[in-house]
């Protein structure tokens, strides 16, 4: 924004929030960025003329005018409405800075085309991903995770939770193959198979969650900013300035310094910052991560919504893993105009998913089908990086790389950890608020 004072307006990764975390708890906070496009794996850009540079491809098309009106997330992730970042935003009251708008729809692939998420129990009774007696045995599995209460052993079904697998959760109730494989994937978000052969209570969490941020927002369970993911750090931003945190933007890092085996200062262009703590991505210590994969990224520009999603604005498709004989699902999200990302009347799909093979953009050709016609791809493959070591003897804290997925839940967990791993102490809220919205209903 034009009162923009220095704040990173192209990051959306993980060290803005703990910065704003850590300013928050009193300790002494100095933000380096490099804030440059390149490299940066999660950026928004804007204009639209910047992205077709960026992917050196000609254009944009003359049809394609006021380019200021595009804000193009290169890793666009959706907020589940009660799940832990938008729990995040509540507590450190970020949500001054942000205007989230509730995405449209939520659907899942099945035999070659795209169904809604059944998640509700009226939701259920009109699913034609089901028959008849499926629908009866999801609306009980519904039943009891709305009503299942730890502390309260009647409501366990004579079942012992913490031993019993979701496999044995899901055969207890009886579900079909294809109820299995919407709740696990496209409800409770697991991203691959072997979440069935594990304790059944994170799937009973995650299963209330998608529910309870469905029932707070009728279309979807999922929010998005207004103006794209752009607006995160600098709200974070602000929050660490408010509490004495200090920016040095457009600098580069060129050395980390140690002593003893732990990390003693950072040296940018001739000067030396002392730190005690050190909290960053992988691509400011490459030898300090390791590479657990490749994600495949493919930013389709649409001028129509996506077919048999009701002519939604914004929508979340998931393919599980299955449809397709692989290992891990394929994501779809799509923002519009609605959100404030393209011009009038244009949709931004982006494909995602863990490439398998030798051959990324054959793996996600059933995902592109879906989208057709697309009037421009952009292609992108980036490497899975994890740190080595959990940083407590360097005190070094490596973020994550993004991952395939198109919603917060597993960068969370990242937060938490580091948090966890910074401190000591777990990262705790305080009583929940409901984040405000807006919609052409209201």
């Amino acid at each position: 924004s034009s009162e923009n004072k220095g704040f990173p307006k192209d990051q959306i990764h993980l060290e803005c929030v703990l910065s704003g975390l850590m300013s928050l708890n009193g300790k002494k906070v100095l933000h380096i960025d490099r804030n440059s496009y390149y490299g940066e794996e999660s950026a928004s850009i804007s204009p639209l003329q910047e992205l077709y540079r960026k992917f050196k491809v000609p254009g944009p098309p003359k049809s394609v005018s006021r380019g200021k009106e595009w804000n193009v997330d290169l890793v666009p992730k959706f907020f589940l409405a009660t799940g832990q970042l938008v729990k995040i935003l509540m507590h450190t009251e970020v949500t001054r800075y942000l205007d989230f708008k509730v995405v449209e729809g939520s659907y899942v692939y099945k035999s070659g085309k795209v169904h809604k998420v059944p998640a509700t129990e009226e939701d259920a009774h009109s699913s034609d991903l089901m028959g008849m007696f499926d629908k009866r045995r999801f609306k009980k599995l519904l039943h009891f995770t709305q009503n299942f209460d730890k502390r309260n052993p009647r409501t366990h079904q004579d079942m012992d939770l913490d031993k019993t697998t979701t496999r044995e959760l899901f055969s207890h109730f009886d579900l079909g193959q294809n109820v299995i494989e919407f709740t696990g994937h496209a409800i409770a978000l697991h991203s691959s198979e072997s979440y069935l052969d594990q304790p059944c209570m994170e799937t009973i969490r995650r299963i209330r969650m998608y529910s309870e941020s469905l029932s707070r927002h009728n279309y979807s369970p999922y929010l998005y900013p207004l103006y794209g993911l752009r607006e995160l750090p600098q709200g974070f931003a602000r929050l660490s300035a408010e509490y004495g945190g200090t920016f040095l933007l457009n600098r580069a890092v060129d050395e980390i310094v140690m002593e003893n085996g732990s990390v003693k200062a950072v040296r940018s262009e001739g000067k030396l910052f002392h730190c005690k703590q050190l909290i960053c991505d992988p691509s400011y210590v490459p030898n300090r991560v390791r590479k657990m994969g490749r994600i495949i990224r493919v930013i389709c520009l649409l001028n129509h919504p996506v077919k048999n999603t009701n002519e939604a604005s914004s929508c979340q498709i998931i393919i599980p893993q299955t449809q397709l004989n692989r290992t891990s699902d394929i994501y779809i999200s799509v923002v519009s105009y609605s959100h404030s990302v393209a011009s009038d009347g244009m949709y931004i799909a982006t494909v995602s998913t863990a490439a398998e093979t030798s051959t990324p953009e054959k793996e996600v050709q059933p995902a592109l089908e879906l989208l057709e016609p697309i009037m421009q791809k952009f292609v992108s493959i980036s490497n899975l990086l994890v740190p080595n070591e959990d940083g407590r003897k360097s005190q070094i804290f490596v973020s994550r790389s993004y991952d395939a997925t198109n919603h917060f839940e597993f960068e969370c967990d990242d937060i938490e950890d580091l948090y966890h791993r910074l401190t000591g102490a777990e990262l705790c809220f305080g009583r929940s608020r409901q984040v405000s919205h807006n919609s052409d209903d209201d």
